[in-house]
Parts: structure tokens; sequence; C-alpha cells
């Protein structure tokens, strides 16, 4: 099913012995526009620390009770590595982090052969021959989808809004749409672009570049907060955005 990750701000992360805290904001990587991380707000027991939470690491979600529960225990969670998620994650701090939770050995799905994450395989065989990555420059593709919410969205003949959401596929939580306030250019009008219709990200000036036109966007198809993305949502953006992509997921 499609959600918005903004109704997912909030919801409680339920360890096997208690509740870790609520989520804050997510991380997405910008290549596979991937959910990979929750950012959970640990509240008094925890002294207000933020941790990570990996999407993977996620059970069966209490929709009706917004919960999701992960298979930790609370003492876990407290001797996890401290990570600022203040500042960009950095590949040796994920790294760092991937290995404490591998030496748990609770992971269930989402990973290579032998147990390891996608990610750390990755780093590890840019290395051949190492055990332990060796590039700590390693450019993390890590993005908060807070510090993203606000990018304006720049049609290839201007400003047409920010975005203000991101809609996700609860399965496998992949980022399937953006949803973009119009603003002043048309109040009150919400639409979602799939980021396959994005053409850069310019992370230095908070931008998005779409390879669309201004008139194309506002004549797309609405976008109701109130209602999920239904099957046929998708569909008609397919057809109407044909000529720009030849598949929207």
């Amino acid at each position: 099913m499609n959600r918005s990750l903004n109704s997912l701000i909030g919801y409680t992360i339920g360890a096997s012995d208690g509740e870790i805290g609520k989520v804050k904001e997510f991380y997405f990587d910008d290549k596979t526009w991937t959910i990979r991380y929750l950012i959970v707000e640990t509240g008094n027991w925890l002294s207000g620390r933020k941790v990570l939470i990996a999407a993977e690491m996620l059970l069966k979600p209490e929709w009706d009770k917004e919960i999701f529960r992960v298979n930790l225990s609370m003492e876990q969670v407290r001797n996890s590595p401290d990570i600022d998620t203040e500042q960009s994650v950095s590949r040796q701090e994920e790294i760092k982090w991937q290995r404490y939770y591998l030496h748990t050995s609770y992971w269930g799905n989402g990973f290579y052969e032998g147990g390891m994450p996608y990610y750390m395989h990755e780093v590890i065989n840019d290395v051949p021959g190492k055990g332990l990555p060796q590039k700590s420059e390693h450019i993390s593709h890590l993005r908060s989808t807070g510090k993203v919410t606000g990018y304006n969205i720049m049609a290839t003949d201007g400003i047409i809004g920010e975005v203000k959401d991101f809609i996700v596929n609860d399965a496998n939580w992949r980022i399937k749409f953006l949803v973009v306030d119009t603003g002043h250019w048309l109040p009150g009008k919400k639409v979602i672009i799939s980021p396959k219709l994005i053409d850069e990200i310019d992370w230095a000036t908070s931008e998005v570049s779409v390879k669309t036109s201004i008139n194309h966007v506002k004549n797309s198809p609405e976008y109701n907060p109130a209602q999920p993305v239904s099957e046929d949502h998708e569909v008609h953006l397919h057809n109407y955005y044909s000529e720009f992509v030849t598949h929207i997921e």
C-alpha cells in the first residue's frame, strides 16, 4: 500500500521489552529512492538521544495502533553506536552501526548471502581482499526527508512549487512519489511526481530539477492527501507523463 511519510511521523518504535521512542524522520538512498533508516527520538529513557533503526529491522507494522515493532531489546539500542543524526551520516559511521547490529544476529531479510547488509557488501567489494573497507572517503547517498522537504521544484521554465511529503510503498519502502505543494503558483493544489521525472538534485541550492514544464505540472492530476494513491491514480499519472518517462512505478 502507498502511504504518506508525513503520516508515519510520531509512530511508536516498540522493542521486545518496551518503547524505544517515536519516529522523527527518515533517511533515504538518493540512488535507489529507498528508505534505509528511521530516525527515532528516544525521549527521557535515553536522555532524548536520537537513534537509527533500519527499515529492514521492522517487523509487521501494527498500522491501527501506529506501532513499528523491532526484534531488539532496549539495552541493545542503548549500547548502539552514537551517531549524530543532525549531520550527514558518513559511510564510515554507517558501517560501524551495521557491524554492531550484525553482531547481535537478529537480521531477517534484505541481505545478501551470509547475512551481510547490501550497503556493507557494496563498500567491502570496493576493496578487494579486505575484510574492512579502507576508503573512509566513500560518499554516503543517505538523505534526510526532513531536510529535503521544502526544496524548490524547478521545472524546465521556472519554479513550480516545493517538496512537502513523500509517498512510499509500505512493502518495500521505495519512495514512489514526491508530493509537490504548488503554493502561490496554484493556491491549494498539490500534485505528485515520480523520482523518474527528476533530472537533477542540487543539494547545495536545495533545488530539484524535473524534466517537464510548469504548464505540464500545473495540468497534472491533483493529489488528495486525504486519500491513498490508488492504482488508478498511478495509471493516470503514467499515461499523463508517458512522453517524459517510459514507466512510473
